[in-house]
Protein backbone atom coordinates (compact mmCIF):
# COMPACT_ATOMS: atom_id res chain seq x y z
CA UNK A 1 0.00 0.00 0.00
CA UNK A 2 1.45 3.40 -0.95
CA UNK A 3 2.22 5.81 1.86
CA UNK A 4 -0.35 8.47 2.71
CA UNK A 5 0.46 11.70 0.91
CA UNK A 6 1.00 14.70 3.09
CA UNK A 7 0.51 18.33 2.22
CA UNK A 8 4.23 18.73 1.66
CA UNK A 9 4.43 16.10 -1.10
CA UNK A 10 1.19 17.05 -2.87
CA UNK A 11 1.64 18.52 -6.36
CA UNK A 12 2.25 22.26 -6.49
CA UNK A 13 2.61 22.46 -2.74
CA UNK A 14 5.92 24.24 -2.34
CA UNK A 15 6.10 26.58 0.63
CA UNK A 16 5.61 29.74 -1.42
CA UNK A 17 2.30 28.56 -2.89
CA UNK A 18 0.83 27.08 0.28
CA UNK A 19 -0.70 30.37 1.50
CA UNK A 20 -2.40 30.86 -1.88
CA UNK A 21 -3.82 27.32 -1.78
CA UNK A 22 -5.08 27.98 1.74
CA UNK A 23 -6.76 31.27 0.77
CA UNK A 24 -8.37 29.56 -2.23
CA UNK A 25 -9.59 26.74 0.02
CA UNK A 26 -11.29 29.19 2.39
CA UNK A 27 -12.80 31.21 -0.49
CA UNK A 28 -14.26 28.06 -2.07
CA UNK A 29 -15.48 26.83 1.31
CA UNK A 30 -17.20 30.18 1.93
CA UNK A 31 -18.86 30.01 -1.50
CA UNK A 32 -20.02 26.48 -0.71
CA UNK A 33 -21.52 27.59 2.60
CA UNK A 34 -23.31 30.48 0.89
CA UNK A 35 -24.56 27.98 -1.71
CA UNK A 36 -26.39 26.08 1.03
CA UNK A 37 -28.85 28.96 1.42
CA UNK A 38 -28.62 30.73 -1.95
CA UNK A 39 -30.45 28.97 -4.78
CA UNK A 40 -28.46 28.70 -7.98
CA UNK A 41 -25.06 28.69 -6.27
CA UNK A 42 -23.84 25.10 -6.11
CA UNK A 43 -22.50 23.82 -2.81
CA UNK A 44 -20.86 20.52 -3.74
CA UNK A 45 -18.44 21.73 -6.44
CA UNK A 46 -17.19 24.51 -4.17
CA UNK A 47 -16.70 22.12 -1.24
CA UNK A 48 -14.79 19.72 -3.51
CA UNK A 49 -12.63 22.60 -4.76
CA UNK A 50 -12.04 23.68 -1.16
CA UNK A 51 -10.86 20.17 -0.33
CA UNK A 52 -8.59 20.07 -3.38
CA UNK A 53 -6.99 23.39 -2.43
CA UNK A 54 -6.77 22.48 1.25
CA UNK A 55 -4.89 19.29 0.37
CA UNK A 56 -2.19 21.53 -1.10
CA UNK A 57 -2.29 24.30 1.50
CA UNK A 58 -3.31 22.94 4.89
CA UNK A 59 -3.31 19.35 6.06
CA UNK A 60 -5.36 20.39 9.09
CA UNK A 61 -8.14 21.96 6.98
CA UNK A 62 -8.12 19.05 4.54
CA UNK A 63 -8.45 16.53 7.36
CA UNK A 64 -11.26 18.60 8.89
CA UNK A 65 -13.15 18.65 5.58
CA UNK A 66 -12.70 14.88 5.10
CA UNK A 67 -14.00 14.28 8.62
CA UNK A 68 -16.92 16.71 8.33
CA UNK A 69 -20.21 14.98 9.23
CA UNK A 70 -22.09 16.47 6.25
CA UNK A 71 -19.48 16.66 3.47
CA UNK A 72 -16.74 14.25 4.58
CA UNK A 73 -18.15 11.09 3.03
CA UNK A 74 -18.82 12.82 -0.29
CA UNK A 75 -15.30 14.29 -0.37
CA UNK A 76 -13.70 10.92 0.39
CA UNK A 77 -15.78 9.14 -2.28
CA UNK A 78 -14.82 11.78 -4.84
CA UNK A 79 -11.11 11.85 -3.95
CA UNK A 80 -10.72 8.09 -3.77
CA UNK A 81 -13.02 6.89 -6.56
CA UNK A 82 -14.33 9.90 -8.51
CA UNK A 83 -17.73 8.63 -7.40
CA UNK A 84 -21.00 10.49 -6.89
CA UNK A 85 -23.90 8.94 -5.01
CA UNK A 86 -27.16 8.28 -6.82
CA UNK A 87 -28.98 10.49 -4.31
CA UNK A 88 -26.61 13.39 -5.12
CA UNK A 89 -27.12 12.83 -8.85
CA UNK A 90 -30.91 12.97 -8.47
CA UNK A 91 -30.76 16.02 -6.24
CA UNK A 92 -28.41 17.90 -8.58
CA UNK A 93 -30.45 16.98 -11.67
CA UNK A 94 -33.69 18.05 -10.00
CA UNK A 95 -32.20 21.38 -8.90
CA UNK A 96 -30.84 22.06 -12.39
CA UNK A 97 -34.25 21.29 -13.89
CA UNK A 98 -35.90 23.59 -11.36
CA UNK A 99 -33.41 26.37 -12.19
CA UNK A 100 -34.11 25.94 -15.90
CA UNK A 101 -37.86 26.20 -15.32
CA UNK A 102 -37.41 29.30 -13.15
CA UNK A 103 -35.21 30.90 -15.81
CA UNK A 104 -37.89 30.15 -18.42
CA UNK A 105 -40.58 31.79 -16.26
CA UNK A 106 -38.58 34.97 -15.61
CA UNK A 107 -38.35 37.81 -18.10
CA UNK A 108 -34.90 37.05 -19.42
CA UNK A 109 -33.64 36.76 -22.99
CA UNK A 110 -34.27 33.44 -24.70
CA UNK A 111 -30.56 33.00 -25.43
CA UNK A 112 -29.75 33.26 -21.69
CA UNK A 113 -32.27 30.53 -20.84
CA UNK A 114 -31.06 28.36 -23.74
CA UNK A 115 -27.37 28.74 -22.87
CA UNK A 116 -27.92 28.19 -19.15
CA UNK A 117 -30.11 25.15 -19.77
CA UNK A 118 -27.64 23.69 -22.27
CA UNK A 119 -24.79 24.04 -19.77
CA UNK A 120 -26.88 22.44 -17.02
CA UNK A 121 -27.82 19.59 -19.37
CA UNK A 122 -24.13 18.97 -20.14
CA UNK A 123 -23.33 18.94 -16.42
CA UNK A 124 -26.20 16.53 -15.73
CA UNK A 125 -25.06 14.15 -18.48
CA UNK A 126 -21.47 14.27 -17.19
CA UNK A 127 -22.70 13.71 -13.65
CA UNK A 128 -24.75 10.62 -14.56
CA UNK A 129 -21.68 9.10 -16.23
CA UNK A 130 -19.67 9.36 -12.99
CA UNK A 131 -19.33 6.05 -11.15
CA UNK A 132 -21.35 5.17 -8.08
CA UNK A 133 -20.04 3.22 -5.16
CA UNK A 134 -21.75 -0.11 -4.70
CA UNK A 135 -24.12 -0.28 -1.72
CA UNK A 136 -22.41 -1.44 1.47
CA UNK A 137 -22.58 -5.17 2.06
CA UNK A 138 -24.56 -6.31 5.09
Amino acid sequence: MPPDRSVTDAPNSNARLRPLWLVAAYVFLALGVVGVVLPGLPTVPFVLLASYCAARGSRKLHDWLRGHPRFGKMICEWEEHGAVSRRAKWLASTMMLLCSVLMWLTPSPFWAWAMGSAIMLCVAVWLWFRPELPPPEK
